[in-house]
């Protein structure tokens, strides 16, 4: 289930459900590299999608997804392994999104929204 602006959306087949997140441990320190992916079919008419959360004090520039010819948004954040964060996207400035992918949701401090979960 996908949420947007407070509605749920479910996909119509897995196919559509176009969310990723990739985990990948370092071995020469604790710490873990994550990519967030957003593929074109999951927002077709977005130009710009920000990730926020508790590793950038929820600011909506400090890790602005990059958009790749395909329209597929993309971004990469090295962080503390055995840590957990909150975070969401935000969609041109406007609409909130939850990562299908997420480890788990947890309710939002400043409003009745989840917000998603990594666990590292």
């Amino acid at each position: 289930m996908v949420l947007i602006d407070n509605v749920s959306i479910a996909p119509l087949s897995q196919q559509e459900l176009a969310m990723s997140i990739s985990k990948q441990y370092l071995k020469t320190k604790p710490a873990c590299k994550v990519t967030f992916k957003l593929t074109a079919e999951t927002l077709p008419a977005a130009t710009e999608v920000a990730l926020l959360g508790e590793f950038n004090n929820w600011d909506p520039h400090a890790l602005v997804m990059k958009k790749s010819k395909s329209g597929d948004f993309s971004a990469s954040i090295t962080l503390p392994k055995d840590s957990e964060f909150q975070f969401r996207y935000l969609v041109d400035g406007g609409t909130w999104l939850n990562d299908e992918e997420a480890d788990a949701y947890l309710p939002s401090r400043v409003s009745y929204d989840e917000n998603s979960v990594l666990k590292l």
